[in-house]
């Protein structure tokens, strides 16, 4: 079988002859910053009653920003910038109090770890084992990005793209 090559955006992110492994997701370093910036950007919803404030709070003297993140904190707030966690030891697993989108201490989220394999996992064999690409006539400026908020955070119009099978479909070689 010959190699394949999966990239993201234009980074390398691993060279390999068949699918994506779960133990490959360890060496996929842009792959975690991706995620991990999409869950600072999109924290996902809880299923119990939120806890939140109508405005923003003082607590101890810190200014605690409502529900929206804090340019004092991340440089270019509501900008997608997956390098901000490239060569940074910042997780979303409850220790660094920037970014908590699965809470933190006793409240912790019980399937934060599933979370973090499955969509780590879906993603990079999605982005290895197809070509992604817009329909004929559509640039990237075209592109709806425009949000529609409700329990979970979705797009307000579908995204078209077109996916193109690139590994081949039987396993024996």
């Amino acid at each position: 079988m010959p190699s394949f090559v999966l990239h993201l955006g234009s980074k390398l992110l691993l060279k390999t002859k068949g699918l994506v492994e779960e133990p490959d997701l360890r060496n996929l370093e842009y792959l975690q910053a991706v995620v991990k910036e999409t869950l600072r950007l999109h924290p996902p919803a809880m299923l119990g009653v939120p806890h939140s404030t109508t405005e923003a709070p003082k607590v101890a003297g810190y200014d605690i920003p409502r529900q929206h993140p804090d340019p004092k904190v991340w440089e270019n707030p509501f900008k997608f910038d997956p390098s901000r966690f490239l060569n940074s030891r910042m997780d979303v697993k409850g220790q660094h109090y920037e970014i908590l989108p699965f809470s933190s201490g006793r409240r912790l989220c019980p399937g934060m770890n599933l979370a973090l394999v499955s969509v780590a996992y879906t993603l990079a064999q999605l982005v290895h084992a197809c070509s992604i690409s817009l329909p004929e006539g559509l640039t990237p400026l075209d592109v709806d990005v425009e949000q529609r908020f409700g329990i979970t955070v979705g797009k307000r119009n579908p995204l078209n793209l077109l996916l193109t099978r690139r590994l081949p479909s039987d396993k024996s070689d």
